[in-house]
């Protein structure tokens, strides 16, 4: 069985691919990354090809047909991973707003009896960085919202950097999922929180992208807040 490999969804990073790839591939703890890009036309997929030609059988490229939702790539990507026999799989921005240094961080807690390992930018304090105010206070106060409905004891409940073994992708039944933004790192957590895995937050901090384009939108916020509520009725429901 293959070990590690981090799933990048992209779409237009070109600006930001090649410099991601290497970092990981300079990691001292092998991991592999599956990026799942949505037809860019920047000509992301075409790096990820080159890069991938100098780190045979480590960098490996799906390409779908057209922009579908950052949910939708997750779950094409582990699908993936889950296929080729990986045993901790991760998710991570391509946009250096999470640290590739801290994947080692997350894996040592997946091989000390985590199940999930987060990396969580509220765990000890508010650790963002090049955030304005507004949107540090929407996110921390969504994990708050999120914590009230659904029970689960986690600061960062929409974070999206995240070493998962994979016996949590394979139960949680990845058919399932519904949503695509900030909502599908929610119901994520809590579909692996409802089969009593262990879910273990891990200080990380989190620097705002300094190239490329946000892919936040309202719709994106809206969807967090009425799919928490859907999410806590199917639990009440045993339709989770």
């Amino acid at each position: 069985m293959k070990q590690n490999i981090v799933v990048i969804p992209t779409f237009n990073e070109i600006e930001n691919i090649e410099d991601i790839l290497r970092a990981v591939m300079n990691l001292e703890t092998p991991i592999d990354v599956l990026v799942v890009d949505d037809n860019s036309p920047d000509g992301t997929s075409e790096k990820v090809l080159q890069i991938a030609e100098e780190f045979p059988n480590r960098i490996f490229l799906k390409k779908r047909l057209k922009k579908n939702g950052l949910g939708t790539a997750y779950v094409a990507g582990f699908k993936w991973a889950l296929k080729h026999n990986y045993q901790y799989i991760f998710e991570m921005d391509a946009d250096f707003s999470h640290n590739p240094n801290d994947l080692i961080k997350l894996l040592e807690v997946c091989y000390n009896g985590g199940d999930v390992a987060i990396g969580s930018r509220y765990v000890k304090g508010v650790n963002v960085v090049n955030w304005p105010l507004s949107r540090v206070l929407l996110s921390y106060f969504a994990s708050v919202y999120v914590r009230f409905i659904t029970g689960m004891h986690i600061m960062d409940t929409t974070a999206g950097f995240i070493c998962y073994h994979r016996s949590v992708l394979e139960q949680i039944n990845l058919d399932k999922i519904k949503f695509v933004g900030y909502a599908f790192q929610i119901e994520m957590k809590y579909r692996a929180f409802s089969r009593n895995f262990k879910l273990v937050e891990v200080p990380i901090i989190f620097t705002d992208r300094t190239k490329g384009k946000s892919k936040m939108s309202g719709s994106i916020i809206k969807e967090a807040v009425f799919g928490v509520l859907q999410l806590r009725l199917k639990k009440l429901f045993n339709k989770l």
